[in-house]
């Protein structure tokens, strides 16, 4: 790097930044990987502040809220309420844009012709595999969490859903296809197509930085991409580590339902140290030994709890209730879509518990924006060899049926057994958000006890795959262009799980929750990012000349023979066979 000019010349022959050198494909002898890296490695001084601000920060957090709990809650009780109260339009607008950029990649021209990693890109997994590691790093341990807590809840107050006289069964469970479904799944499909087009067909790292900073003026790009992944990291590593700590309460919760013992801070921490070790085991055998195993096995684990809850429990009333919910859904999507509560505007909210979409909408979405960098950047990673088209519906439309599915047959029998046991199971859930789905289970005949263990087991390794998903992006944010290798993962998690401990084991529960709240908030400014890094990929998209393509193959192409120079303005000089092309 010339630091006069700032400029880097580099020619790629070898993914690896050792061997970006001129000339050496001519000394390496080293199998070429692909895409090959086209993209720009940080000064010293950014890179170390990639590496040791977000720890340095997490850590000073994590004092102060063990320190004041109280004031800190108290702030970020005041910055939910401001956000609520003032910017729910942003987030609605924000998952309609989102929204629309996936319908506009499965309609266009575009999203037919591109495919990740270039037009003879290969499929790295089949169907199951992606749809199970994509819907477990994604919403597996979410859905177990609300498939009945949301149905109950909302039971008595839906929103724009107008009941049948005498029916309150199909409200909550509407809402909840809604939060869970085919919007969230776009909000997460549209980060991720970002990050898989920069990476595999432009060869720039998997990171927020090389697929954002592009759209901002040149002097600007240094200082805000080292930013933009600053709270990427920050995003991801408190996300992680205080779902960690509920994973481990809602585990407690799932053993006490069948062997009696009592959840404390010892089972919790018993319980990460099992989970943390098994994700650690996982890491370290990679994405298509661990990490895929375990998401096969989730599929098929998810599959033996909703049949069997088809089959033993109001097999009627739930086919029924689902056909009606799947429609009031599709009936209601757009009113749903485009709902603010506009009437709690009039005035300043005193406290955001005072806005139906504080408690919902708006802490869903902003749940799935926090959550974006580690479930975009791993489904980037998996899905090389598909066309946008392809990547779009397989990101959006199959796992929302999934989760349909899921929520009808799961709500409507914890309805129906709510409505049996006098809101038994209503009870519960306000005691304890988390036993809803097992105080469920527990009143199906024949077969409850037995769904109890799996779904306690579903919990376990649902997370576990979040948890390994969430490492493999981490280790991309802080280590790229440099490979993280497997015990540099390792290293990720036990530091994730020892965040966790110490929320858990010092704080408790309140302090996890205000955590996560805050790492919610941290959604806000972070959209801002989320839509600059759309309309970038979406300027990319557009401007997809005869260069740009010639560039996708070059950057795939495992001929060491073929060469690239990539210079820091961002133009791009390919010679094959003789022939020159320039891309600016």
């Amino acid at each position: 790097m010339d630091n006069d000019n700032n400029r880097e010349v580099r020619q790629v022959t070898n993914s690896k930044p050792g061997h970006n050198k001129p000339g050496a494909h001519k000394e390496s002898l080293e199998p070429l990987v692909v895409p090959r890296f086209t993209g720009r490695d940080l000064p010293p001084i950014g890179r170390l502040l990639i590496q040791f601000t977000p720890p340095l920060a997490i850590i000073a957090l994590i004092v102060m809220v063990l320190r004041g709990p109280d004031s800190v809650a108290a702030v970020i009780f005041d910055l939910r309420t401001y956000v609520t109260s003032g910017y729910t339009w942003l987030f609605i607008l924000f998952s309609l844009f989102s929204v629309a950029v996936c319908a506009w990649l499965v309609f266009s021209k575009i999203g037919k012709q591109v495919r990740l990693g270039g037009p003879n890109a290969k499929k790295e997994y089949n169907n199951f595999a992606w749809y199970s590691m994509l819907f477990a790093c994604g919403q597996g341990i979410g859905l177990i969490f609300w498939s009945v807590a949301q149905p109950i809840m909302l039971r008595y107050e839906s929103p724009v859903i107008q009941a049948l006289e005498g029916n309150v069964a199909g409200g909550g469970i509407v809402w909840a296809y809604f939060h869970w479904g085919f919007t969230a799944w776009a909000m997460y499909c549209v980060v991720a197509v970002c990050l898989a087009y920069s990476h595999h067909n432009l060869g720039k790292t998997l990171t927020f930085r090389e697929a954002t900073v592009d759209i901002l003026p040149r002097w600007a790009q240094g200082g805000a991409g080292v930013v933009v992944e600053l709270l990427a990291i920050m995003a991801t590593v408190l996300g992680l580590s205080t779902s960690f700590a509920f994973a481990a309460m809602q585990f407690s919760s799932g053993l006490s339902s069948f062997t009696g013992v009592t959840s404390s801070s010892t089972i919790w921490l018993l319980v990460i140290v099992g989970l943390g070790t098994a994700t650690a085991i996982s890491a370290f055998f990679g994405i298509s030994k661990g990490m895929r195993l375990i998401s096969e096995t989730n599929s098929i684990l998810s599959i033996v709890l909703v049949v069997a809850a088809l089959v033993f429990g109001p097999t009627l009333f739930i086919i029924s209730n689902m056909t009606q919910t799947f429609g009031s859904y599709f009936t209601n999507f757009i009113p749903m879509s485009f709902w603010t509560d506009a009437p709690s505007t009039v005035a300043p909210l005193e406290s955001w518990q005072q806005s139906w979409n504080g408690w919902w909408t708006v802490f869903i979405w902003c749940w799935v924006i926090a959550f974006s960098p580690f479930v975009a950047g791993f489904i980037a990673r998996i899905s090389r060899g598909r066309t946008l088209r392809e990547f779009v519906i397989g990101v959006t439309v199959i796992p929302s049926l999934i989760v349909m599915v899921w929520i009808g047959v799961l709500g409507s029998a914890a309805i129906y057994y709510d409505d049996q046991t006098g809101n038994g199971i209503s009870a519960a859930v306000s005691e304890n958000v988390s036993s809803g789905l097992f105080v469920m289970l527990e009143s199906i005949p024949f077969v409850g006890s037995i769904l109890l263990v799996v779904a306690t087991i579903l919990v376990a390794t649902y997370y576990v795959t979040s948890l390994d998903a969430g490492t493999y992006a981490l280790a991309e944010f802080v280590s790229a262009p440099q490979q993280a290798g497997p015990w540099f993962r390792v290293v990720l998690v036990i530091s994730i799980a020892a965040v966790a401990t110490v929320l858990l084991t010092v704080g408790g529960s309140g302090v996890v929750d205000t955590v996560q709240t805050g790492t919610i908030i941290g959604a806000f400014p972070f959209s801002i990012v989320i839509l600059l890094m759309i309309a970038n990929t979406i300027r990319r998209l557009l401007n997809r000349d005869k260069s740009i393509k010639e560039l996708e193959k070059v950057v795939n192409n495992p001929d060491p023979q073929v060469e690239l120079t990539v210079d820091t303005d961002g133009e791009a000089k390919v010679t094959t066979n003789g022939s020159l092309v320039t891309n600016n």
